[in-house]
């Protein structure tokens, strides 16, 4: 599986601004994809995920946020596009970072609380950049 983050930019505190992960090669089973953030000089964070069954997707996706994001984030996948989205609003100075886009075989709520090192595939970053 690769994958592909795109999206980022330079934003004033305020607006908004959607990421989008694109993903590539075949997937089965229980599958989540989420979005992590690593700012100057801290370490890597968990911003939100979701999941699902590829052959069961009567049981739909699920979601987790971390609390920094919980009501100013959303993520949301379109699997025609096979594209998992962030769409963050209400963005603050304190969300600059460089955004990741993971994937492993686990549930959303899991991911959140994963190593980084643990998690079998990671995009590569977009920078988001929230001026005051």
């Amino acid at each position: 599986v690769q994958l592909q983050a795109s999206g980022g930019g330079l934003v004033q505190a305020g607006d908004s601004l959607t990421l989008a992960c694109a993903t590539s090669g075949r997937t089965s089973g229980l599958f989540g994809m989420g979005w992590f953030r690593q700012a100057p000089g801290k370490e890597r964070e968990f911003v939100a995920a979701v999941s699902w069954w590829s052959d069961a997707t009567y049981l739909g996706d699920a979601t987790f946020y971390a609390d920094a994001a919980k009501g100013r984030f959303t993520i949301s996948r379109d699997n025609a596009k096979n594209t998992v989205y962030l769409q963050m609003n209400s963005l603050k100075p304190e969300d600059t970072a460089v955004y990741y886009c993971a994937a492993h075989s686990t549930t959303a709520q899991s991911m959140s609380v994963m190593l980084s090192k643990m998690i079998r595939y990671w995009g590569q970053g977009t920078l988001v950049t929230v001026s005051s």
